[in-house]
């Protein structure tokens, strides 16, 4: 048995916390996630600091804002090499380090090159075609994205797409690859034969696998035996409807007409929130495999385990779907922790978020970070409920000119939008599903000013200049009007 704990870090891909038993919902079906929660500590205030993939993972891997690990608050951007890294940070400190999945480290690696992992030393990676997407549409190379590979191998060649759908495409439809060669499966598969090697191989050396499943992300594409769990009736609406994007961030709107969600009728959204469902309960199935290898192998009582989301999806509120959005579906994310230290059957209120993953493994592990990040450690709260993390939490998304940034106090939540600029501002206890922006009442501006210089202060504590100009905050032109004339594009339509 190592010294150490190890580490199991298992992370859903454009997951909204409320769609997780745990977390409230009585319809998603999710029992090895809620036990996980059950077992140790669930943080019912969690967020993303940024609602897109990349930036996210780039917190999680360092444990800071995007616009300091990267440099943009957008989809893209290669991590500062005087961030610290998770996977470099625990090799340097004993761990074996593995990944198996999404990673998302931009930029991908040409054919022939290295790939790009920021100290992961073994890696099996699935980045839902999008590294072929760039440097083999055709998906002739090997090599590349070894979930690919492995379709190759077991004869289901090219059929992880054959639907037709795009990777930011909201039509549902049963994946043609049967269950057992699915993605999320493939993904569980190669951690469990990572866990068994190590502990054969290395008995005394710390693990760190991070365990990074694809799904739920677009496409909605469960295995079909999955799909027939759900019946589509019996699933509660999405609520609030496309009126009520007028006066909200614009980045809606546009996305509503670049990805013709406009075409989708009410039943069409509860047949889509069906197979997300469906997605997630599959993926549950998945992380019971997984933790039941760690009890097999004798690890779980030396792990650490947590479960986390990069951001989550709006699955249909307000007429809308995917990220970059600080409504509740969107910027709410799981962070659940299970381990040595953790008491068990915990429910905690601090606001937490994403960036605050680096910093808690490294006290939970007696590996202290050499310098000081955005996030902290929630050892503390995990034991305490009255512990205190912080009393505002930022959260930020895009570049000029389409910037937006969060402050949220667990009660009040503001958002500014550069384009405009717009305003938003809501009051989640008296209305938590976000129907009324308190910004567009006739005497708003009170209420609004206050939450401005939060925001204001909060930008500029955490270095995230862009936002603002001089005192204020930046703004630029908006035409809502304008929108009409886009055509659809970005769905990420590919063979693979």
């Amino acid at each position: 048995m190592p010294s150490k704990p190890n580490i199991l870090l298992i992370m859903a891909d454009q997951l909204r916390a409320d769609a997780l038993g745990c977390y409230g919902n009585d319809v998603s079906r999710t029992p090895n996630i809620d036990a996980l929660a059950a077992g140790g500590v669930c943080f019912e205030n969690s967020f993303t600091p940024n609602p897109i993939c990349v930036p996210a993972r780039a917190s999680i891997t360092t444990g800071n804002y995007s616009h300091r690990a990267i440099g943009v608050k957008d989809n893209g951007g290669l991590i500062r090499d005087d961030q610290p890294r998770i996977g470099v940070h625990f090799a340097s400190c004993g761990y074996e380090t593995y990944a198996c999945g999404k990673l998302h480290y931009a930029p991908y690696a040409p054919p022939g090159t290295p790939r790009l992992l920021h100290g992961i030393a073994h890696c099996d990676l699935a980045e839902s075609g999008r590294i072929l997407a760039k440097f083999d549409p055709k998906g002739e190379l090997r090599g590349l994205e070894d979930y690919h590979d492995y379709l190759a191998d077991v004869g289901w060649a090219g059929f992880s797409r054959a639907h037709g759908i795009g990777n930011n495409d909201v039509r549902p439809c049963p994946s043609p690859v049967p269950s057992e060669h699915h993605v999320d499966h493939w993904v569980a598969d190669r951690t469990i034969e990572r866990m068994r090697s190590h502990v054969r191989n290395v008995p005394g050396k710390p693990f760190f696998i991070w365990c990074s499943f694809p799904k739920p992300h677009a496409p909605y594409d469960p295995p079909a035996e999955y799909v027939n769990m759900y019946d589509v009736r019996d699933i509660p609406p999405p609520v609030g409807d496309e009126s009520m994007l007028a006066d909200r961030n614009p980045y809606l709107q546009w996305t509503r007409i670049t990805h013709a969600l406009d075409s989708l009728s009410p039943q069409a959204r509860l047949v889509i929130k069906g197979y997300y469902y469906a997605l997630i309960t599959h993926q549950d199935a998945q992380i019971g495999r997984v933790l039941d290898v760690l009890n097999q192998t004798q690890q779980s009582d030396n792990t650490i385990v947590v479960y986390v989301s990069d951001h989550g999806d709006l699955m249909g509120d307000f007429g809308m779907y995917f990220k970059c959005s600080f409504l509740e579906g969107s910027i709410r994310v799981p962070i659940i922790i299970k381990g040595p230290g953790i008491p068990a059957a915990g429910r905690r209120k601090q606001l937490v978020g994403l960036q605050d993953v680096l910093p808690t493994l490294a006290e939970l592990t007696g590996c202290p970070l050499a310098d000081e990040v955005d996030g902290v450690s929630l050892v503390p709260a995990s034991r305490d409920d009255s512990a205190e993390v912080r009393e505002i939490f930022y959260a930020q998304c895009l570049d000029d000119p389409n910037q937006s940034a969060m402050v949220c106090d667990g009660r009040f939540k503001y958002i500014y939008s550069q384009a405009g600029p717009t305003e938003q501002l809501y009051d989640l206890q008296a209305d938590p599903h976000e129907l009324v922006n308190l910004a567009s009442r006739s005497d708003a501006e009170q209420l609004l000013e206050p939450w401005r210089r939060r925001l204001i202060d909060e930008a500029r504590r955490l270095g995230d200049v862009a936002i603002l100009d001089g005192e204020d905050l930046v703004s630029s032109k908006l035409d809502r009007a304008s929108y009409a004339a886009l055509g659809v594009t970005g769905m990420g339509w590919r063979w693979y």
